[in-house]
């Protein structure tokens, strides 16, 4: 369908402002109910806004208006047009309208663009860039604008997903891979498609695949978007690994923020190299002196103990003991079930006591 766009008056700047609506332009299908929704502006203004920033828009659904908010996933090197790309999940109203509705030609309002989830105005060299599910969008954007610049930079581009099928823009992400070295790809998956071949990493993301991924993780700006208890899991990870979270930068899945003040405060407990703690190893009669940065395991082979381990990085299991009392902080890599968790056990080689912990050893 073409689109007869009037051309801007005379002295204006040429900017979309969010007064104008947006009309369709294009639908692209990216995966099992996702899309890629582009618009342009009726008057042929051009789209300025950061690279991770969000658009509202304002959706007719069942009769009344739906507010709906979405990181724009195209780069503002590419300011003829805008776009969204949006995943229906379960009880999905807003996102299964534009779905089943949203055809090119239609307009609709929005407001923005918004939000302070973008790059440094002073740009880094080396980013980190970790997202899961249609949080890949705000990393698609700034990748975009870094290839689109060309400037020196070197991106390493994580991305999880269920299977391989939900891998949203992978075409695209391949493209600009094959033509900038620097920039690197890796795809993460829980399950295979059926009856296809997939030679990428599988499981869950960890502290070892983050080693292997980019060894020189602490250069790197990090940048995270996805659901929350993901986040949540990539910070422990990252303090585990003593990644300096001044560095960190995440993206409110459900509810981007406008504002640094609107930035939600994580309550990450993280352990003090300077702060003292004590692990009593109740069968042994033993109480042995420490700080919350050494594992129960290291400090248990200082005090004579045996715990029987073998890996040391938190994935073979071997070390699991119960825990009786006290708190320590645990990033493991898959050694250890939710249930064992929720029943009292921990990993010594990767837990650290904070204050005094008690275990049966």
């Amino acid at each position: 369908m073409s689109l007869d766009l009037d051309m801007t008056t005379s002295g204006d700047d040429g900017i979309w402002r969010d007064s104008e609506p947006l009309v369709c332009c294009a639908v692209v299908p990216e995966a099992p109910n996702t899309a890629t929704f582009s618009f342009v502006s009726p008057s042929g203004r051009q789209f300025r806004y950061e690279p991770g920033q969000f658009l509202t828009l304002e959706l007719p659904v069942s009769g009344s208006t739906l507010w709906k908010t979405y990181t724009i996933s195209s780069s503002p090197s590419r300011p003829l047009t805008l776009s969204v790309t949006v995943k229906a999940q379960a009880g999905s109203v807003g996102t299964r309208w534009m779905l089943d509705h949203l055809q090119p030609g239609m307009s609709i309002k929005a407001t923005g663009p918004a939000g302070i989830f973008t790059l440094p105005r002073k740009e880094q060299k080396k980013y980190l860039f970790i997202s899961a599910g249609s949080g890949i969008t705000p990393s698609l954007a700034m990748t975009t604008y870094l290839y689109d610049r060309g400037t020196d930079v070197d991106v390493t581009f994580v991305h999880c997903a269920q299977r391989p099928q939900d891998i949203i823009a992978r075409q695209r992400l391949e493209q600009m891979a094959s033509r900038v070295p620097s920039i690197k790809l890796f795809f993460i998956v829980e399950e295979d498609d059926p009856y296809r071949v997939w030679t990428g990493l599988r499981g869950r993301l960890n502290q070892l695949m983050i080693g292997l991924i980019a060894g020189d993780y602490m250069e790197r700006e990090v940048y995270c978007c996805g659901p929350e208890p993901f986040m949540e899991a990539v910070r422990e990870m990252l303090i585990g690994l003593g990644y300096d979270m001044d560095r960190y930068h995440q993206e409110s899945f459900g509810a981007p923020v406008k504002q640094e003040e609107q930035l939600p405060e994580h309550d990450d407990l993280v352990p003090d190299e300077e702060a003292a703690a004590s692990v009593t190893f109740a069968q042994s009669e033993v109480t042995a002196e420490c700080f919350e940065t050494d594992t129960v395991l290291a400090v248990a082979r200082s005090a004579g103990i045996v715990i029987p381990s073998g890996c040391t990085f938190g994935v073979c299991g071997t070390c699991k003991i119960r825990k009786t009392a006290g708190t320590v902080h645990m990033v493991h890599n898959g050694g250890i079930s939710e249930e064992d968790i929720d029943s009292g056990y921990i990993l010594a080689c990767c837990s650290k006591p904070i204050g005094k912990v008690e275990v049966e050893v």
